[in-house]
């Protein structure tokens, strides 16, 4: 009686398939796809109403930077380049810590330039600025 199982046609399977792997990473990735915007939601808040400050804001305590649509920066009307500037604003903070920094920039202007005035403001512990804008004229 012959053996239906010979050593001589065995084979083993050097290559693994990957077409199931790839299906798997298709399902995958569609289940990714969609439920990340749902996981992005924001969270629904009633913001209180705002009110006065608490402490009063003296001019001599305000420093304004005004930055043009070219990229160009200045401090309190006189014109000066950013490493300039954070320096200035440093010297303003140490002499005085109820520094606070108004930022106008043009709308025209770029954000990097804008962007650089704040990193250097809160590198150097000037945590207390504010963007300025025109007021809305619609009620």
């Amino acid at each position: 009686m012959k053996r239906f199982s010979q050593r001589s046609h065995l084979v083993t399977l050097s290559e693994i398939n990957v077409t199931p792997l790839l299906d798997l990473a298709f399902v995958l990735l569609i289940i990714f796809v969609i439920t990340t915007p749902l996981l992005e939601q924001g969270i629904n808040l009633k913001l209180p109403a705002g009110g006065r400050p608490d402490t009063t804001i003296s001019k001599s305590d305000i420093r304004t930077v005004e930055i043009d649509p070219s990229g160009s920066y200045m401090l309190d009307r006189k014109r000066m380049s950013l490493n300039d500037l954070e320096a200035a604003l440093v010297a303003a903070n140490r002499a005085n810590p109820k520094t606070v920094v108004n930022i106008r920039a043009d709308k025209d202007g770029k954000n990097k330039d804008l962007l650089a005035v704040i990193d250097r403001c809160q590198r150097n512990g000037l945590t207390r600025f504010s963007l300025r804008t025109e007021p809305s004229t619609s009620r």
